[in-house]
């Protein structure tokens, strides 16, 4: 009897959590987000101090897990098996769909010195997490951290050098356009 009911009421709240999950990512990646929820509460269970938490517990690791697949989405389009029109509509207003200014970026991230390349081109370009970054270079991961962080700011300094950028309230480029016409090839217009 106390089986049933506990099979009943994982059933039940897997049940919730699919149609919470459903109404926040893509169809194709429910269940991989589902998975990753119940292998994060399995990890998490036993750190829970307050059992009568667990629901709202649950809805913010589900929460987590969303924001991490909607990341990852958009940090690798095609590794998701989106097309260049879909990346397009979901990231409308970034820099991430527009060309032009998506190669500069590549040609100034080719500018820096090559210890913040290598971790920018990791971790940004390739999808990386910064440990396997880390782990690759052989170095500590607040190493990784602090490669990471110096190089976005070297990378802004040469952009912001090259390009005039106005930002939106989120920090999203909305118009870039060089500061002498040879310098930036990052001409964008919304």
């Amino acid at each position: 009897m106390l089986a049933e009911g506990m099979l009943s009421s994982h059933r039940e709240l897997a049940q919730k959590l699919r149609s919470f999950v459903a109404r926040r990512v893509a169809p194709a990646d429910v269940d991989d987000v589902l998975q990753d929820i119940f292998v994060r509460v399995q990890q998490g269970l036993p750190g829970l101090r307050d059992q009568e938490r667990f629901v709202s517990w649950l809805y913010q690791v589900a929460r987590s897990a969303v924001q991490e697949n909607l990341r990852q989405r958009a940090r690798h389009p095609l590794a998701h098996g989106d097309n260049g029109e879909q990346v397009a509509l979901e990231l409308e207003g970034s820099v991430a769909s527009d060309t032009g200014l998506a190669a500069f970026a590549a040609n100034a991230i080719a500018r820096l010195p090559s210890h913040y390349q290598q971790a920018l081109t990791l971790t940004e370009a390739q999808g990386m997490t910064q440990p396997e970054a880390a782990e690759m270079l052989g170095i500590s991961l607040s190493g990784m951290k602090s490669r990471v962080q110096r190089g976005r700011e070297k990378l802004r300094e040469i952009l912001e050098e090259s390009c005039k950028i106005a930002l939106d309230v989120r920090g999203g480029v909305i118009d870039c356009e060089p500061r002498e016409p040879s310098n930036c090839d990052c001409t964008m217009r919304r």
